[in-house]
């Protein structure tokens, strides 16, 4: 059974409960074993922290990698965000060993050390890589017939020189686990483009990630999507929480809901009435 420390982040634990628990029970179906990473912090937030002070956003970020290098597990994150800046953090700690000698004076000073070993995946990585898209159609109980949106969002593929998932300008990896359900991902246009909300530009410059969200949103409509289906946390409250004033209503699903809703799991199970955009299976 494959191992990993599950860094949660903040907005699923806080936001969206349905995501957690989903992404436990389907871990648990497909043999993935999820440790709770205690004590961990917020990732932190790729986009804004490393904008205004580098050393400080690896250090916290080796915190969270040494939790996981002193339990000797890997860590799995279900947030694009927390992939990013945990997966950007370790590669670098890892690669320039004065850059981590420079961090650990950082974490001595609260008793910690990071050797620089952690390794970081994401949650969609470890299903098509570690268990395998064949294996997720074996434990499908309910199967799915809706016409979805894939959204890959920013950080789970790029910077794909290091990362190494996929075509980061034609990725297909999310389409497989998604039609593994049975479920339709539906051709569109700019299908890698951002949801509108990282770097920062949500809280900064509202009206422009909205636009960025607004074009997302006819692009699927004008595909025939039903939902949109997403691999981060904060792509869902981007997506589930505009759409209103925008004039849409497309409901949201993390890859996480749309596996357990084809293992059986139910909308209570799923918490979906924590969506902003209503969700009706």
């Amino acid at each position: 059974m494959a191992k990993y420390a599950f860094f949660l982040g903040c907005i699923a634990p806080l936001r969206y409960p349905g995501i957690e628990k989903s992404t436990r029970e389907v871990c648990k179906a497909l043999g993935v074993e999820l440790v709770d990473l205690k004590d961990a912090s917020c990732c932190p937030a790729p986009g804004v922290i490393r904008a205004f002070n580098k050393k400080t956003w690896l250090a916290a970020a080796a915190r969270n990698l040494a939790l996981a290098e002193k339990e000797g597990l890997e860590i799995v994150t279900i947030c694009n965000g927390c992939y990013g800046s945990l997966f950007d953090a370790a590669y670098e700690l890892a690669h320039e060993p004065e850059l981590l000698e420079e961090v650990n004076k950082i974490l001595a000073e609260i008793g910690m050390h990071y050797n620089g070993t952690t390794k970081v995946h994401h949650f969609a990585e470890v299903l098509h890589r570690e268990v395998g898209v064949e294996k997720i159609k074996e434990k499908v109980t309910n199967p799915l017939s809706y016409q979805v949106a894939a959204f890959y969002g920013c950080h789970f593929l790029k910077p794909s020189n290091i990362k190494n998932i996929d075509d980061p300008e034609d990725p297909s990896i999310l389409d497989e686990l998604i039609e593994a359900t049975g479920a339709k991902s539906m051709p569109r246009k700019q299908k890698v483009l951002c949801c509108g909300a990282g770097g920062g530009l949500k809280a900064a410059f509202g009206d422009v990630a909205k636009k960025f969200t607004e074009t997302n949103l006819e692009n699927m409509k004008e595909s025939g999507a039903q939902y949109i289906i997403d691999v981060c946390p904060f792509c869902h409250l981007q997506f589930d929480g505009v759409q209103k004033e925008l004039g849409y209503n497309i409901p949201v699903l993390h890859l996480s809901q749309l596996i357990g809703l084809s293992m059986g799991m139910t909308a209570e199970d799923l918490a979906l009435s924590a969506h902003i955009t209503p969700v009706t299976l």
